[in-house]
């Protein structure tokens, strides 16, 4: 007897289009989730939304409030820091093994991405992409991939707040030159370095978004 994969659940195809619309701002930290309205503009009853719904606080997007409905996720100074505090640990560790380990070739794919970083210095919704394309790439040739599941879920958080802290004055200047350091120090196998290097971009990235 042959298996038949079964289609997409809607409610996955739902939870996509509203984490986009989270992480694009169109729903803001704060903003009430209007059931009726978001059922009625997908085309949908609001069981698959309210199961996206579920998918969402899960991730520490949506927070679920009694008798009040759903809210897109407003995370304190505390939440924001803690979140960085832990993307640092994991990606500094994350930096050094991949200077230590990782290959000529995938080194050239990270300093692939980085030239269009630099290319895209002028466009900040390009740099920002570019920015997290670079650092789930690292992730994945440092090759553990509890540690990647874990950034990916803690960046879904930090992303509530991200573009904001790259619009600030001078921070995408000062994200690509702290990736300028970090490549430099994986292009040359410095572990130590790059894992220095890696900390201080996360330093950089909290104190703009604080």
């Amino acid at each position: 007897m042959t298996a038949t994969l079964a289609p997409r659940a809607l409610y996955e195809e739902v939870a996509d289009r509203l984490r986009q619309r989270i992480f694009a701002h169109e729903l803001a930290p704060g903003d009430w989730i209007d059931e009726l309205k978001i059922a009625g503009d997908l085309g949908i009853s609001r069981t698959p939304l309210r199961e996206a719904l579920k998918v969402l606080a899960s991730e520490g997007l949506i927070t679920m409030k009694l008798r009040r409905g759903a809210y897109v996720t407003e995370a304190s100074p505390k939440d924001l820091a803690d979140v960085y505090h832990l993307l640092s640990l994991l990606e500094t560790d994350a930096a050094r093994a991949v200077a230590r380990h990782a290959s000529d070739a995938a080194l050239a794919q990270l300093s692939a991405l980085h030239q269009e970083l630099e290319a895209a210095v002028r466009d900040s919704e390009r740099f920002f992409a570019l920015n997290e394309a670079f650092h789930m790439r690292l992730l994945e040739l440092a090759d553990n991939r509890w540690r990647l599941q874990v950034v990916q879920d803690l960046r879904k958080v930090m992303k509530l707040h991200r573009q904001h802290s790259l619009h600030k004055h001078g921070r995408l200047t000062q994200s690509l030159a702290e990736h300028r350091e970090l490549m430099a120090a994986l292009t040359v196998r410095d572990g130590e370095r790059a894992a220095v290097c890696m900390r201080r971009h996360f330093e950089g990235g909290l104190e703009a978004a604080s």
